[in-house]
Parts: C-alpha cells; sequence; structure tokens
C-alpha cells in the first residue's frame, strides 16, 4: 500500500489555466508538469507508479477562492474514490472557523498552506490563528517549505520560521512539505531533525545535489512523523518511490512512510 500524501489537481474546467499559470512561474526552475492537472490525469500518473491513493493539496492564493478552492476539497471527499483531499485558508480570511467547520463536517482532516504564494511569513501573527484553530480542531497543517519559483529570492518558511512555528504551537501537526524545504536541506538537517515537526518526501528525487542531506534527515528523523509524498504533477513518482525504497530503512519504517502514517492523520 501506497499513500501519497503530496498530490496536486484542479476542477476540470480550471484545471487547463490552472497548469498553463504554474508552469510559467514553475519553468524557469526547470519544474515541469507531468498530468493534465485534472483528478482523473493524477489518478492514471500514480497508480503507473503503484500508488494507490493520494492526498490533494489545494491552496488558497487569495480570500476570494478561499470557498471555492475547500468547495473543490469537499467534493473530492464525497467522491469516495483514491483522492482524499485538504483544504485551505488564506491568513487574511474572515471566515477561518467557517471554513473549518465546513472542512470537518465533510471529513476532512487537515488544510494546506503556501506562505510563498501569499507572500506572508511563515511566523506572522496571521498564520498563528490558523495554526492555533487547527491545533484546537486536532486538524493537520501541510505547509510549503523552502524555495519556490514564485518568490525564488524570498522564502516564506524557512528552516528557522519552522522551528519557531512547532515551538509555539507544541500541539499542531505540522507537516513541512518537500522534507523541509528545497535550498535548505542543510538549515532542515541541523535544526528541525528529531523535533515535533513532520515531512513529506516529496520532490526529493529530483534533488541530487541535495541527496546525500535528504537521506540523512530521511534516516535521522522519526519515521513515525515522515509521509511519502510526489507533489504530482511535479514530479517522477516511479522516482519518489524509489528514493524511499533505496534508502536503507528498516521494513517499518518503510511501510510507515509509504501508508502507516497518512492512515493515522485520515483517521483511516
Amino acid at each position: 500500500m501506497r499513500i501519497c500524501f503530496h498530490t496536486h489537481c484542479f476542477p476540470d474546467s480550471l484545471a487547463p489555466r490552472a497548469i498553463a499559470a504554474l508552469t510559467e512561474n514553475a519553468a524557469p526552475a526547470g519544474y515541469l508538469p507531468h498530468t493534465d492537472g485534472t483528478a482523473a490525469g493524477a489518478i492514471r500518473y500514480l497508480r503507473e507508479a503503484g500508488i494507490d491513493a493520494a492526498l490533494v493539496c489545494n491552496i488558497a492564493t487569495n480570500t476570494h477562492q478561499e470557498p471555492k478552492v475547500n468547495n473543490f476539497a469537499i467534493s473530492l471527499a464525497a467522491s469516495g474514490g483514491p483522492l482524499f483531499a485538504a483544504g485551505s485558508l488564506h491568513p487574511d480570511s474572515e471566515r477561518m472557523e467557517e471554513e473549518l467547520d465546513r472542512l470537518s463536517a465533510a471529513g476532512i482532516r487537515g488544510i494546506k498552506i503556501h506562505p510563498d504564494y501569499v507572500g506572508v511569513d511563515i511566523t506572522d501573527p496571521r498564520f498563528d490563528r490558523i495554526f492555533s484553530l487547527a491545533e484546537e480542531r486536532g486538524m493537520f497543517v501541510v505547509s510549503h517549505t523552502g524555495f519556490d519559483p514564485v518568490s525564488p529570492d524570498r522564502p516564506h518558511a524557512t528552516a528557522e520560521g519552522i522551528l519557531t512555528v512547532v515551538n509555539r504551537h507544541p500541539k499542531l501537526t505540522l507537516i513541512a512539505a518537500h522534507m523541509g524545504g528545497p535550498r535548505q536541506s542543510g538549515d532542515v538537517l541541523r535544526l528541525l531533525v528529531g523535533t515535533p515537526v513532520w515531512f513529506d518526501t516529496s520532490l526529493c528525487a529530483i534533488r541530487p545535489d541535495e541527496r546525500d542531506n535528504l537521506l540523512n534527515i530521511l534516516r535521522g528523523h522519526s519515521d513515525e512523523r515522515i509521509l511519502f509524498g510526489t507533489d504530482t504533477p511535479w514530479s517522477f513518482p516511479r522516482e519518489e518511490v524509489k528514493f524511499v525504497e533505496t534508502a536503507g530503512l528498516s521494513p517499518r519504517a518503510v511501510e510507515n512512510i509509504f501508508h502507516r502514517n497518512a492512515e493515522k492523520l485520515l483517521k483511516l
């Protein structure tokens, strides 16, 4: 059993425009999409790599989008298919509690945030409000961390910032995507391994310059706080599977990373 805890797709009517806009930002950094951005496309692509299910990480990049993004998450949750969903909150939202209540009522267990897309540091008090509400409701938060092409010179979720958040919110299940963030694996290894933060492994396989650090993070952190991820459509799922399978972990750790930890957070 393999569950990808970091996948992206969009409503069919929006997918072509979303993929085109995202590719415009991502292509200069070498990231190109490998699906058409639809749910069906994501399912096909992941299943070809032997991945059975996935969490779709939706992102509200402005307050106007927030209800629509969460409507899509709720529709995925109701579909009964292999795609689970995370909702999203914007740090300037005036509907945070209402949106979290809607998501929770639909069986959605967590949210995704992207500090770079909204231009707000992860340590900003506006995010603190989101984290406090998630703590109260027992919901996880997946955050993009490290480099992102949309803000290439100014990462808004550094390793230091992630450490600040987990210290401020000790009951929060904070998942630092991309093993703590592209282009900051040295800081992640120094500051975050052994802390209560969670990681997902998405985009590890396409970062050869960071491979040694990423393997050391994978081996040094608790295998009960690591989730397998791909970041479909921006990666090669087979290579992301191989990264975990060839890391020299125990069979128990591999099972935890591939599905047991995800099952716990998704309450499967």
